[in-house]
């Protein structure tokens, strides 16, 4: 590609992958059926998978699914939220190819964990897990700060399969409520006294937590190469 970069250095990547894991909703634009020529955009909830690629949930009814079935080269941008100077905030395009996934009994309670209402969705009004494949992503991470990065640069470097991440979220969300509240704390997340933060999700960079609606990543401050290692950087997380 024109202007590319012939080195990506790992400090920008993993900015990128940051943000990817950071935000949880972007733009999804694909190439519009009924308006040849066009490209076509609309709001996509997201989460990762275990590798690290964006999963979405998307009605068979719908606009971008159609175009999708006709077409299935799409891009995502994820913005980075909560900026006064939406000018030098992150944003990250990612150039994919969408598949839809088989059935996946790992994608799907990962994806539920974050947005709840999503499995009624699934099981009763038609919808469909797809999987992006990335092929390459432009990461632009504030004014005149460019790059291309490449796809791998992108996934989880130390992925979990469904079962462990599974068990080590029951364990922090029915054993470590204290450590979760805490971590809230900690990190300006607003918990209202009617709400119960809960943990949705850990892989090696960080978790999710989810307070209502509303999901907010907590990165450690190291990479954490296995379930040991997670359990020391909780733990000094809720000594701290």
């Amino acid at each position: 590609m024109k202007g590319d970069t012939k080195m990506v250095t790992k400090d920008i990547a993993y900015q990128a992958k940051s943000l990817l894991l950071s935000e949880y909703h972007g733009v999804l634009s694909t190439h519009s059926v009924d308006v040849k020529g066009f490209p076509f955009g609309s709001v996509a909830p997201y989460c990762l998978d275990a590798e690290g690629h964006v999963v979405i949930l998307i009605s068979s009814i719908a606009q971008h699914t159609k175009n999708i079935d006709s077409d299935n080269k799409v891009s995502l941008i994820v913005t980075e939220g909560e900026v006064d100077d939406i000018h030098t905030a992150a944003r990250l395009t990612l150039l994919a190819e969408a598949e839809k996934v088989a059935d996946n009994d790992d994608v799907k309670e990962r994806y539920y964990r974050f947005f709840p209402p999503a499995k009624d969705y699934h099981l009763q009004h038609d919808f469909e897990f797809y999987r992006l494949h990335t092929v390459k992503a432009r990461f632009i991470g504030g004014f005149g700060r460019i790059h291309w990065v490449p796809a791998d640069e992108l996934l989880l470097s130390h992925s979990f399969d469904g079962k462990e991440e599974h068990g080590m979220v029951d364990h922090m969300n029915n054993d470590h409520l204290d450590a979760i509240q805490k971590y809230c704390g900690d990190y300006d997340v607003a918990v209202m006294d009617t709400e119960e933060p809960i943990m949705v999700g850990i892989d090696c960079y960080g978790c999710h937590l989810r307070v209502g609606e509303r999901v907010t990543r907590i990165p450690f401050a190291t990479l954490a190469e296995n379930a040991v290692s997670i359990r020391e950087r909780l733990v000094a997380m809720a000594r701290a």
